[in-house]
Parts: structure tokens; C-alpha cells; sequence
């Protein structure tokens, strides 16, 4: 079995291109708690975006980002809730069925790999959850949030389906909402929180999508939150990006910053916005981070 202190840092596809910003801020606060980050040799796409095209296709991926995880002795931490719930569920499904388990080895096979069903994956918030704990988290917090109130979301990849992401509820989600008020911070609740921010309908409606994405962040303007959290990639683009665009359209005012957590959290230990790459961001956080540094 992988050491459980071992993990393999997995980027995924989106990230490094797209969503600089959460990788930045994240390996920020994993060095302040002394997390050594590993890089993942040779990985490629999770094989989500192809599970509907060619289910078999998803699964080779899959198998074969965590038979390279096996061969390293190490496990695997990620920052996309989509890589996280793939190589969850095919690490599962492979574990379970031998048949299936076997018909992925011979296709490994062909480049010298095999899954053996020895790591285990991830996602950041599991991982700050439980592998650094709340208490350590609040303890290592040097500028206490106290004057902020946001909202979080948590998006529907991560938790969902429930027998493959077991470590939170998916209808009534608590470990961010536990990291947010760690740093300090308020999170409060709105309406609708646990509903889809309209990311995996763009490509399909795009007018749907804006539509989901403007109900979430009128809910939030009704609760008066100053900036909503966010720990999914596509989530966070889906509203940074498009935020302005949804308050032009429907003669809207937002002004609603969309923070990663790991920036929120790096605030709260006394890092600097540029180390947090707050400068990535569409939604201009200037005001909030006025009030943070000078409240």
C-alpha cells in the first residue's frame, strides 16, 4: 500500500492553463503547513470528459494516472473535484471487479503499467480536512478574517455519486463551510446553496447555464455575503468569468469577488494577495482586500 502521508500532486487539464490562480495559491498554503509537493510523473487527462463518448476510454485513463501512482509507492492529491471523483469511482470500480480489473491490466500492460488497487485519491478539501485537521488549520491562523462574510459552494462533482466521495453530505455539504469559518471568516447560508453553478450546460445552452449561474449569485447578493469560495475549477470560471457578463445581460450589480480557498486561507495566515495570485482574478477584489488588510 501508498504511504498515507505520500501524495502525488495531480494538476488535471484545466488548471495549469485556465485556473493558474488555484494552483498558485494552493501549493502556497500546502508549503505553509510543510506539505512536500510531489509533481505527478507522466499523467494525463482524468478521462472525465470522455465518460459519456467512450466509457472504456474514461476507464484507461483513469487506471492509468493511478497504476503511475502505484508504481511511485504514492498516493494522490488533486484540485479539480472532476479528477477527484474519476479516479475515486475507477479506482473503486477496478478494486471491486475483477473481471473489469483484469481486461484494463492487459491494455496497461502495453505500457508497462498495472493497476493493482494499492493509492488512494484526494481532493484538497478532503485532504485539509483530513490530513492537516481543522484545529491545526485555526491554530496556524495569524490574521483572523473576522470582519468578512461570504458564501461557498462547493459544486456537485465532489461529493457526488455519494458511493464514490463518502466524506461529507452531498445535500447539506459542512467541511468547507468548517475550512471558511477556520480562517476566521463567516460563511452564511442562502438559498439553493448546493445547486449546479451551470458550468456543465455551457457548451449545450449557454442561455441555461448563465441562468443557473445568475440564480446562485442573486441568492448570495440577497445574504449580503462580500465574496463567495469556491474549491472546483470550473465552478470558479464559470462565475469569475462570467459574472460581469451575467450583470451586463440581465442589468444586474454584483460586485462579488469568487475566491478560491486557498486564497481565502492564505490571507488568514499572513500571506500576501500577489503570493495568491489575486491579480488572476475578473471579479476585481480590491475592494475586499482593502477591507481585509485595512478593516
Amino acid at each position: 500500500m501508498a504511504s498515507s502521508n505520500n501524495y502525488l500532486f495531480f494538476l488535471g487539464c484545466a488548471i495549469p492553463y485556465r485556473v493558474s490562480s488555484y494552483e498558485v495559491s494552493s501549493r502556497k498554503i500546502l508549503a505553509y503547513f510543510g506539505i512536500e509537493i510531489v509533481e505527478m510523473p507522466e499523467f494525463n487527462c482524468c478521462g472525465l470528459p470522455l465518460d459519456a463518448i467512450d466509457h472504456e476510454v474514461m476507464l484507461l485513463l483513469a487506471a492509468k494516472n493511478l497504476a503511475h501512482a502505484e508504481q511511485q509507492g504514492s498516493n494522490i492529491l488533486t484540485l479539480c473535484t472532476g479528477c477527484a471523483g474519476t479516479l475515486k469511482k475507477v479506482n473503486k470500480l477496478l478494486k471491486e471487479d475483477n473481471t473489469l480489473r483484469q481486461h484494463v491490466n492487459e491494455h496497461l500492460k502495453e505500457v508497462n503499467l498495472e493497476f493493482k488497487g494499492t493509492t488512494e485519491t484526494k481532493h484538497l478539501l478532503q485532504f485539509l480536512k483530513e490530513n492537516i485537521g481543522i484545529d491545526k488549520i485555526k491554530a496556524a491562523v495569524t490574521k483572523p478574517l473576522t470582519n468578512l462574510t461570504v458564501a461557498e459552494h462547493t459544486g456537485c462533482h465532489l461529493l457526488r455519486p455519494k458511493q464514490f466521495n463518502n466524506f461529507d453530505d452531498p445535500e447539506n455539504p459542512q467541511i468547507l463551510k468548517m475550512l471558511i469559518n477556520a480562517t476566521g471568516a463567516t460563511c452564511l447560508e442562502y438559498v439553493d446553496e448546493t445547486e449546479c453553478c451551470g458550468a456543465p450546460s455551457a457548451g449545450i445552452n449557454d442561455k441555461f447555464a448563465l441562468q443557473l449561474a445568475r440564480d446562485k449569485l442573486d441568492h448570495i447578493k440577497a445574504v449580503q455575503a462580500q465574496a463567495l469560495i469556491t474549491i472546483c475549477p470550473f465552478c470558479h470560471i464559470m462565475y469569475d468569468t462570467n459574472e460581469m457578463r451575467i450583470a451586463k445581460l440581465y442589468n444586474e450589480t454584483y460586485d462579488i469577488p469568487i475566491l478560491h480557498y486557498p486564497q481565502l486561507l492564505g490571507l488568514a495566515l499572513g500571506l500576501k494577495p500577489d503570493e495568491l495570485a489575486f491579480n488572476d482574478l475578473k471579479v476585481d477584489p480590491k475592494k475586499l482586500l482593502e477591507q481585509i488588510i485595512n478593516p
